[in-house]
């Protein structure tokens, strides 16, 4: 077991005094990723999406598992992610989804040799004016998701303008898809033929960057046409389906468990009001456990009332509103319930589980929203199996 304080990790012991935690199972990571590449050609190379902090896991202990697990690149959205990285001394190529807007972060991606995202021609100019040569770029391209990249149809001759640059070379090109996790494949389709024909323009003219990446989690699953040089997992490393229709296509476990400790058990009457505002009434004699987690720990303030947590191997409902630090329990129905106890968020206990997907569905949003939410406050514990 290795313990992630936020500032270090040593091997240790689980403490007595933590009194919320997130257990990461890297084991789990690695068999998600090892079931993913096998989906893949052998000369498709898999890109580990490590973004938001590894989605909540810890983006160094993530990055590590999923090299050793065959992923030959890293993707980070922020300079900060890929120093992170640098710190860490992780040595395998980073992907920069974000463009660089000042000499400021020219400076910083040059001197951490991450990889960047330009989207015109002044973005790949503040690299070239620069002056450090072998800057290696990558040209995104807007084939639907009207969120950042450069119009198909200017591509070719943008392409032709970088070559002129000097001191950047221009290592990838790229796009992303707007919704591949939809059941309808049309749009996703549209996007797919639009980035294929400008990919066979470019083969033709011999201009073709080396590196052409298109696909995500979802379209990893989901259609091998997008696979092209490079895929790009991020929420299906970490155990989680980007939509239900594509639960058979391989086998994934959920990574992540939180949980926390119960600090106080007391016996109160029927109708008696509970937590702030009083959104929960008890319709019974009620045993309650305060459980040492709340909203600035992650737990969505939006689900008082409408989640489960795991006690001695049962499910008991979550009660009244979730505050700051804490929340309440009805523990009536597993009387054996005891102050120190430990308490499941998410994960499983015995022949239970509740993964961040039952929490999404609850509150109407997606596993991503969840998992990049846990606060740094609450530390990391690996675990391998």
């Amino acid at each position: 077991m290795v313990i992630d304080r936020g500032l270090a990790s040593l091997p240790d012991r689980l403490p007595a005094t933590h009194r919320a935690w997130i257990e990461v199972n890297l084991s789990a990571i690695r068999r998600n990723l090892l079931a993913i590449r096998r989906l893949l050609t052998p000369s498709t190379l898999l890109m580990s999406v490590v973004k938001a902090d590894g989605y909540g896991h810890g983006a160094e202990a993530v990055a590590r598992t999923a090299l050793s697990a065959g992923a030959s690149w890293l993707a980070v959205a922020t300079l900060e992610e890929g120093i992170q990285l640098r710190r860490a001394e992780i040595e395998a190529p980073v992907l920069l989804f974000c463009p660089a807007i000042s000499k400021e972060e020219v400076e910083a991606i040059a001197l951490h040799r991450l990889q960047p995202t330009v989207c015109n021609l002044d973005q790949a100019r503040r690299f070239s004016e620069a002056g450090l040569p072998g800057m290696r770029l990558h040209l995104k391209v807007d084939t639907g998701m009207s969120r950042l990249g450069a119009p198909a149809h200017e591509v070719r001759d943008l392409l032709g303008a970088l070559g002129e640059l000097s001191n950047v070379i221009i290592a990838g090109l790229y796009s992303h898809l707007a919704t591949a996790d939809a059941p309808d494949p049309m749009m996703a389709r549209q996007q797919l033929r639009q980035f294929a024909e400008l990919v066979e323009t470019l083969n033709a003219r011999q201009v073709r960057p080396p590196l052409v990446h298109l696909a995500n989690s979802a379209a990893t699953l989901g259609d091998p046409g997008t696979h092209f040089d490079l895929v790009r997992v991020g929420l299906a490393q970490y155990g989680f389906y980007p939509a239900p229709h594509l639960r058979s296509v391989v086998p994934l476990q959920p990574a992540l468990a939180v949980k926390a400790r119960i600090v106080f058990v007391k016996a109160v009457p029927t109708g008696t009001g509970i937590s702030y505002g009083h959104t929960f009434r008890t319709r019974r004699p009620t045993r309650l456990a305060t459980v040492a987690i709340g909203y600035a720990d992650g737990v969505p303030r939006a689900l008082s009332n409408r989640i489960d947590l795991l006690v001695r191997g049962r499910r008991v409902p979550q009660v009244g509103t979730i505050t700051m630090d804490q929340c309440l329990i009805d523990v009536t129905d597993v009387p054996e319930t005891i102050e120190g106890d430990i308490t499941t968020l998410l994960g499983q206990d015995g022949p239970q589980s509740i993964y961040a997907d039952e929490w999404a569905g609850a509150m109407g949003t997606i596993p991503y929203e969840i998992l990049s939410a846990f606060s740094r406050r609450l530390p990391r514990i690996y675990r391998q199996d």
